[in-house]
């Protein structure tokens, strides 16, 4: 009787992505997302990427970079909330830290972070105050 359990199971984990689905480090093995630069264009108000889709469960590294002449307070309150938060990579630093707020970007600069999506939505970000000049986003979790 224990023979058909354990053979769907073998079948199971034969899936691409069903070892990755079936358990193990969630923090090992980062998916590597287009990286963000913030900042883009002749006016400095472009974002290179406006909507990145992802799934729950999978660890991703995302390299967010500031490249215009603006200042940019980036948030990202409700995908942060619904979000395991492993690190942040600034500045030759490792940061531990349970929740992210803000991202404060001057002209330049460039932060790194590592995180693992928990709950399904689209999730906004943007920098304070300038979302209605191009600099916003969608995260879409699956």
């Amino acid at each position: 009787m224990t023979r058909i359990p354990t053979l769907a199971a073998a079948a199971l984990l034969a899936l691409p992505g069903a070892a990755h689905a079936a358990g193990g480090d969630l923090a090992t093995l980062p998916e590597t997302l287009e990286t963000l630069e913030i900042g883009q264009g002749d006016n400095g108000f472009g974002v290179s990427v406006s909507e990145y889709h992802m799934q729950t469960g999978q660890a991703y590294r995302l390299t967010i970079e500031a490249v215009g002449w603006h200042e940019c307070n980036w948030e990202a309150l409700d995908f942060f909330k619904n979000t395991w938060l492993r690190k942040i990579e600034a500045g030759g630093m490792e940061i531990k830290v349970a929740f992210l707020y803000e991202l404060e970007m001057d002209m330049d600069g460039e932060v790194e972070l590592f995180f693992v999506p928990i709950r399904p939505g689209s999730y906004s970000w943007g920098c304070r105050g300038l979302e209605d000049r191009g600099l916003t986003g969608t995260f879409v979790v699956e």
